[in-house]
């Protein structure tokens, strides 16, 4: 017969810190306690964490102890600390097609599931979003625990305007397909974020620089809430001095803030936009493809429709 916890059967999503261990939110220390299971990408980086924080991992309950143990003969990824009755299991994008519907299984038997990241907001540039995802189309509530994210984090100290942003991630490792993407959200008007490795810091902002331009302004955010945080707002091509001046700056977790493009609203610049408007206007109105035009660059919607009107006319 199943024991239920005392917890609302739930998909708990929370963070974990960045870096600074007191970032750590009491929220989510005592969700963590009480969850039936801990969804983690790394299970022994996460069981650090929790013992940092006095978080037992182990389970009496015999029908979870059965689940880890299936669990683990079926993923060849799960490693040791999934075995036996301990409640840390395993998720991460090489045995998500397993877990999750296991996971969701548990869920709908009343267990509460808490799901954590290796540090930060999970599912921001990490695994996840098919856990969720299949959590809501089982009808299984799902429910944030907010804290530390390093994207959100860096914007705020950016210096850059926070009205409008995108959260980009990490670019392509190879230099084609990255160059590639900068080309496409090289008329982007909103602020965008980036996450980069160190050992490619140098060639994504020799490309964002070649692609963007030197001038564009850009801040960066190396090893945010740690003992050696920089925060250095400046420009594309002053940044990779900086950054190649000093070793210590191509080490740690790096979020690139960079400006939009401030010239695409120009109405003078406007045809930067021509293949794009043209496209939509062989299927949509003017009206409609203006709104359309405006979600997909970021570009105020009024003056791409004053551009569609335009061309229309040549």
């Amino acid at each position: 017969m199943s024991t239920v916890t005392a917890m609302p059967a739930c998909l708990y999503i929370i963070a974990t810190p960045i870096g600074n261990l007191s970032d750590m939110t009491p929220h989510a220390i005592d969700t963590l306690k009480q969850v039936a299971i801990i969804a983690c990408e790394d299970t022994r980086t996460s069981g650090k964490l929790l013992s940092h924080f006095g978080i037992n991992t182990k389970n009496k309950s015999d029908d979870i102890q059965s689940k880890a143990n299936a669990s683990d003969k079926e993923t060849k990824n799960a490693t040791d600390t999934d075995r036996g009755h301990n409640k840390l299991w395993a998720y991460h994008e090489h045995n998500h097609a397993i877990q999750t519907p296991k996971i969701i299984e548990m869920i709908q038997q009343g267990h509460s599931v808490a799901l954590i990241s290796d540090a930060g907001t999970p599912l921001v540039s990490d695994p996840g979003y098919q856990l969720v995802q299949a959590a809501h189309a089982a009808g299984v509530s799902v429910s944030p625990i907010v804290g530390a994210c390093a994207a959100i984090g860096a914007l705020s100290v950016a210096g850059l305007p926070s009205d409008r942003f995108s959260f980009i991630g990490f670019l392509p490792a190879k230099t084609h397909g990255r160059q590639k993407q900068l080309e496409a959200l090289s008329a982007r008007t909103e602020t965008l974020i980036f996450y980069e490795a160190p050992h490619r810091i140098l060639a994504s902002l020799t490309d964002m620089a070649t692609v963007f331009g030197h001038d564009r302004a850009v801040t960066f955010c190396r090893e945010l809430t740690k003992t050696f945080e920089t925060v250095y707002k400046s420009t594309l091509g002053a940044l990779i001095d900086f950054v190649k001046a000093d070793d210590n700056q191509q080490r740690g977790e790096i979020v690139l803030v960079v400006a939009g493009n401030n010239t695409a609203t120009d109405d003078d610049d406007m045809s930067i936009h021509d293949t794009l408007l043209q496209r939509l206007l062989l299927d949509l109105s003017v009206k409609k493809a203006a709104a359309l035009a405006s979600d997909i660059t970021g570009v105020k919607k009024n003056a791409l429709y004053q551009r569609l009107l335009a061309l229309q006319e040549k």
